[in-house]
Parts: C-alpha cells; structure tokens; sequence
C-alpha cells in the first residue's frame, strides 16, 4: 500500500509507543493526529522535537484535544479527522497500577476499546485499525512458549481488561468487517519508559548513582524472567500490520527471556559498578499476584510481517543506561 498522503490518528500520542509510532509514520510520509488529554498537557517530552520543528511538520503533524473516557471527543476527532488508520496507544497500561484503580483501568483499558470501535463503525467501517494488548493476557499459563493460540489466563485488571480489548476487536473485525488488527505486545522498553517501569526504574538509578547523586536501588522481585524488547522495533511491527491485506493478530516478542537481576547487573556493569553494593529487595515492591515466565513465539510475525528484533537485550539495556546518563550530566 502506497503511504503517500495518507492520515493517521494516534491515540496517547505523547507516550513511549505513540511518540515512537509518529516519528515513524512522519518518516513514512503521514500527515498525523494525534490525541491529547488534559493530564498530558503538560507532559510532552517525548514530541517536544516535533512539536518545535514547526517549519518541518506543521503542515502533517497536528494535536487534538480529547480523552478516551469521554465518547463524544473520540468521536468528533475521528469525525473531524477522517484518518485512514488509528492507532490505539492509549490506556491505563501500568500492572501496579491496575490494582489500585480497578474501575478506571476498566473502561480506559478495555471500555474505550469498544467507544472506538463503535466510533469507525460509523464514521467510516473502512479505517484500518491496531489494538496492542499485552503478554499478560496469558497470565499463569503452562505454555513455555506463547503464541496466537495459547489460551489467556489474566491475572491482573489491567491484563482482564486488556483481554476484553482482545475479544471486542476480532468481534468488530469479524462482525462488521473491519480491518482491525491485534499485537499481543510482550514488554517492549526504551529512554522514553517512565520510571514507574522496572527498567527505566533501573537505568536512572543507575545513572543517578554513577554520578553520585542516588545511593541505593530498591526492588522488588528480582527473579522475575521477562521478555523485553526495544519498542520502535514493535511500533514497526503495529504499522506494517496495518498495511497487511486482511487483518490478524500478532504475537511481537524477542523470544528470550532475562531475569530483573540480569537486568540490574548489566546495567551496573555499564558503568563500571558492581550492583551488588547498591541494591537491595522489598517485599513492598512486589505483586498482589504472579504469572508465568511469559516468552512469546514470534513465527507468525516473523514470516507475515517480516518482524525480526533489531535490539537485543544487551544492547537495549546499553541503550537506557546511556540515555540516562546524558539527563543525568546535562542536569547537573
């Protein structure tokens, strides 16, 4: 498919996964939108280049004011809009979080899932449309391996709702025919994660102790495994599933798995420290529930969209370490 003139709306545009995805499809020659709340407003470092470079993108790239709890601005910027695709990177997309706002993760995460769907029902049944959702879906699964067919097992309101995500997008796609896809996302990091995550968490520890200006790290559960991949390798992912024929759903994954620990340690050892001086484990950190050791088989991907992580563990933890101690040094 030709991307020429073609417009998008990117929904939490001002995240980790929207900021990346606009860039890429700025890149490919979009004209995009994108969809900001009032809690962002004041939040939008990760396009504060775009949104400066006036001169470059102020003829494709524009900010629309909405939220995904109120249906009328979904609908009125779709409206307005008349994107050819949407892109869904908006949610309450914390686990932690979830357990503490269970109402909220609910209609954010899952509920407005549908106020979308319904929106392109009937503005436009033509727009193609990604919905990520999340490894978590799989819960406590006793599959070592996951793929678009092992069974969810959520364990989690954010993975619950996630799961309703899941199952009102095939509905629509299969009910009223519209090319709506799903990346059943596993955990995918980069400088742009926010603290709140393990692994930013990790890496501005470990710039702010480099520097002398943090002493200690506490974390939780250092023996969780974890599949974690770079998240522009996955927004790629999400555009080129929209440029499928017919749409599917996808697991995007790295198909390896390494422990909290591993992590910490390769972190620290990028800056010539040894993490066992500076970090210690809380039971307060850890979580209400577990899952399984979730690794993603990523065949399906690999051999319809061409997917192939570009950055492997090693060097996404290199990534985040030096990203860090660039903010670190510049602040101080």
């Amino acid at each position: 498919m030709s991307t020429s003139k073609k417009k998008a709306l990117v929904l939490g545009v001002t995240g980790q996964d929207g900021s990346y995805l606009t860039e890429l499809l700025l890149a490919k020659g979009y004209e995009v939108h994108g969809l900001i709340r009032k809690s962002a407003t004041g939040n939008t470092v990760n396009i504060r280049h775009l949104i400066d470079d006036g001169e470059v993108y102020q003829k494709t790239f524009f900010l629309h004011r909405g939220d995904l709890a109120d249906a009328t601005s979904i609908f009125r910027i779709v409206s307005e809009v008349f994107p050819d695709e949407i892109y869904n990177e908006a949610d309450q997309d914390h686990v932690a979080w979830s357990y503490d706002m269970v109402d909220y993760s609910s209609n954010i995460t899952g509920g407005a899932v549908a106020r979308i769907l319904e929106t392109i029902r009937i503005v436009n049944p033509s727009i193609r449309y990604f919905q990520p959702c999340t490894s978590n879906m799989f819960g406590l699964t006793n599959s070592p391996l996951q793929d678009e067919s092992t069974p969810f097992d959520p364990r989690s309101p954010y993975a619950v709702a996630k799961t309703f995500a899941y199952y009102v997008t095939r509905y629509y796609r299969e009910t009223f025919g519209i090319h709506a896809s799903v990346g059943i996302l596993y955990n995918h990091e980069s400088p742009r994660r926010t603290p709140e995550y393990v692994t930013r968490k990790i890496t501005q520890a470990v710039a702010r102790i480099a520097v002398g200006s943090q002493r200690e790290l506490v974390l939780g559960d250092l023996s969780a495994r974890i599949d974690w991949g770079y998240a522009p390798d996955f927004m790629l992912a999400a555009w080129k599933m929209l440029q499928q024929e017919s749409p599917d759903d996808f697991v995007i994954a790295t198909g390896e798995a390494h422990s909290v620990e591993e992590f910490v340690n390769e972190a620290f050892a990028n800056v010539g420290l040894e993490a066992a001086r500076y970090v210690k484990s809380s039971p307060s950190l850890l979580r209400p529930t577990k899952t399984a050791v979730l690794i993603g088989n990523y065949e399906k991907a690999k051999a319809k969209l061409a997917f192939e992580p570009s950055v492997r563990f090693k060097q996404l933890v290199k990534i985040m370490v030096n990203a860090d101690l660039e903010r670190e040094k510049s602040e101080r």
